[in-house]
């Protein structure tokens, strides 16, 4: 029996060669990926440019995976979207999309679950499961796109899970998206979130590809921050810190730093002045976040006059700091909450 493959999480060029050693012409490779990452026709039986012999050829090598929404949510505070979208396995991922009035941006999920534990992200509630494919976030994109008629411009890897613990599927999915046959997004139009994978930060600085990174900080002092994110045990903020220097001076991308302000945790002067000395020498943004709460975290988000005090201080001293808008509050805009409450409803543990 033939070994089927996932054609969909292939290259141009190893396309070109599969199509060469089944004794298919190599244009052929560029009108299967354009199909799927251009057209979004998935199924080769719907490439109308292929004959019968090769359609009936490829599907005995490709194995098809279908994904699919289940479940659509609309914020009435916004034009905020929540997707919950079921792979071919049956497991869920959730993805999110957000308008703005300069541009539109989606919120893709890079794991089932996730293995950091971070203590405030209902991400880490339920137990990690397996990385997502390649196709499997592409499909986030092109599920979402399809769905609203339109086409995104801007991508934040944000959503479930740590994208640097699945470095090698997050790497070829940019790949992919951003190739010029396809979606053709821009490399400056994404943002890949990290709670601080030091080794995998170097790594990707040295790929030299130029995506925007941010850091999930959350508290200046590393003691504090280990109980926060058991990350912390394995990297300090320190080496952290260096990792991003080198990003900074591989690439020339400015750094982003996401701080989740928690009511009488982390929102005191003493964190305002550690963050300053921590940043205020480097180019950076830092991004500070209004705690969404949980059940499991039973902490209290601070007030606007609080966010505002932070922001102020923080820029006073020479930190280039914002507030982030919260975007689908209604909706439970947290990461993962809405896969959690759904897999609760059909018994899922």
């Amino acid at each position: 029996m033939q070994n089927k493959i996932v054609m969909e999480n292939m290259t141009v060029d190893e396309l070109k060669e599969f199509f060469l050693n089944n004794g298919e012409k190599s244009f052929r490779a560029l009108q299967y990926f354009q199909a799927i990452h251009k057209n979004r026709i998935f199924n080769p039986n719907n490439m109308t440019n292929f004959s019968n012999d090769l359609r009936e050829k490829l599907d005995n090598y490709n194995d098809i995976k279908n994904c699919s929404i289940i479940k659509r949510i609309d914020s009435k505070l916004d034009n905020t979207k929540k997707y919950l979208i079921e792979l071919s396995d049956g497991n869920i991922v959730e993805t999110v999309f957000m308008e703005y009035k300069t541009h539109t941006s989606i919120c893709l999920s890079t794991q089932i679950g996730c293995k950091m534990g971070c203590n405030f992200c209902a991400s880490t509630k339920k137990s990690f499961v397996r990385n997502l494919q390649p196709y499997e976030m592409c499909a986030q994109i092109y599920l979402v796109e399809n769905d609203l008629g339109i086409r995104i411009n801007n991508m934040v890897l944000m959503g479930i899970g740590e994208p640097l613990d699945n470095y090698d599927n997050v790497i070829r999915f940019i790949d992919l998206i951003t190739d010029k046959e396809g979606q053709d997004m821009s490399i400056r139009n994404i943002t890949l979130s990290t709670c601080g994978l030091v080794d995998k930060i170097i790594k990707l600085a040295d790929e030299n590809i130029g995506i925007n990174i941010t850091i999930s900080l959350h508290n200046p002092f590393d003691n504090e921050r280990n109980q926060l994110m058991p990350i912390g045990n394995k990297y300090s903020i320190e080496e952290i810190l260096d990792a991003c220097d080198y990003y900074f001076d591989k690439t020339k991308r400015r750094i982003g730093f996401e701080y989740t302000v928690i009511e009488s945790v982390n929102d005191s002067k003493k964190y305002m002045d550690k963050l300053v000395d921590l940043l205020k020498n480097r180019n950076c943004l830092l991004n500070l976040i209004t705690l969404n709460p949980i059940e499991e975290f039973n902490q209290k988000s601070p007030d606007r006059n609080k966010m505002m005090e932070f922001m102020n201080y923080m820029n006073k001293n020479n930190v280039n700091t914002t507030i982030r808008r919260k975007q689908g509050i209604d909706i439970e805009g947290a990461c993962g909450q809405l896969r959690i409450n759904n897999m609760t409803k059909r018994g899922v543990e």
